[in-house]
């Protein structure tokens, strides 16, 4: 009896050291863009053949591009909404309609304000898992604006200038700031594109905060300049968020998007 329990206790140190060896050297050896995973234990993803994506300030669908091709090839029905930056009410009926399209169990995704809608409409009862990328996650009906404002302010709003009450940005708070880590001649391009929001889109709150009751996932910008990535932390930790930070700035999707397009698959049931 005692010697199997030597065995025993021998097998347990030999696989404890394997795994550990192997966890340090993926650490220090493989190449890889998402620097820090937090998975909290939750039951496996519903799996998913859909995904709608939802797109921020100062952007539009055309940002999903890269995603959309990796997210195509891996088998999935995407679909992305040029949803409206002038009111919360028209942003999120957009959404509705999206998702209202869709055949069965559908991921809802996302960028930066793109989250506050995705919180808003992401009780409809196709949306299996909701995935924020550098995104708002308010609290149903709370004033957003109090909870930033006790994290330093990121450097992108220095730059944000209003024309007949649109909030645009500069040309230098754009390309430094909002689309960081993007090629500059990219960056110009974007900047060229952008949408400016209307004049009472911040005062709007949300009525819902579906996060509370569907899987979520959070990819948190490392470099952002545009929402502070404590502040980005803190939502995903607030949601229970499966979590992983990327070395990307505020456009990861753009930048990064193979460790976007990565988490969405996970929660449409298909990633690792």
């Amino acid at each position: 009896m005692k010697i199997q329990k030597i065995y025993l206790a021998a097998a347990i140190c030999l696989v404890t050291g394997v795994a550990g060896s192997l966890h340090a050297y993926a650490q220090t050896h493989l190449p890889n863009q998402v620097s820090a995973i937090r998975d909290p234990v939750r039951a496996a993803p519903v799996m998913a053949r859909n995904v709608v994506l939802v797109h921020g300030l100062w952007a539009d669908g055309s940002s999903w591009g890269k995603v959309v091709t990796i997210l195509q090839a891996a088998g999935l029905h995407v679909m992305v909404v040029q949803n409206s930056v002038t009111s919360l009410a028209d942003a999120d009926a957009q959404t509705r309609l999206a998702l209202a399209q869709q055949n069965g169990p559908t991921v809802l995704v996302g960028h930066s304000w793109g989250g506050t809608v995705i919180s808003d409409v992401g009780d409809d009862p196709k949306v299996s898992a909701l995935v924020y990328v550098a995104a708002r996650a308010p609290d149903a009906g709370k004033d957003f604006a109090t909870l930033t404002a006790e994290f330093p302010a990121a450097p992108v709003h220095t730059g944000a200038v209003k024309f007949r009450g649109f909030t645009y940005l500069t040309e230098a708070a754009f390309t430094d700031d909002f689309a960081n880590g993007i090629p500059h001649s990219q960056a110009e391009v974007l900047y060229a594109e952008q949408e400016p929001f209307g004049p009472n889109l911040m005062k709007a709150r949300t009525i819902a905060a579906a996060w509370h009751d569907k899987p979520t996932f959070y990819a948190v910008s490392e470099q952002d300049r545009t929402i502070n990535p404590d502040l980005e932390r803190f939502m995903a930790k607030r949601m229970n968020a499966t979590t992983i930070e990327v070395n990307a700035g505020h456009l990861s999707m753009i930048s990064q998007p193979q460790a976007i397009a990565d988490l969405i698959l996970q929660a449409a049931g298909q990633g690792k």
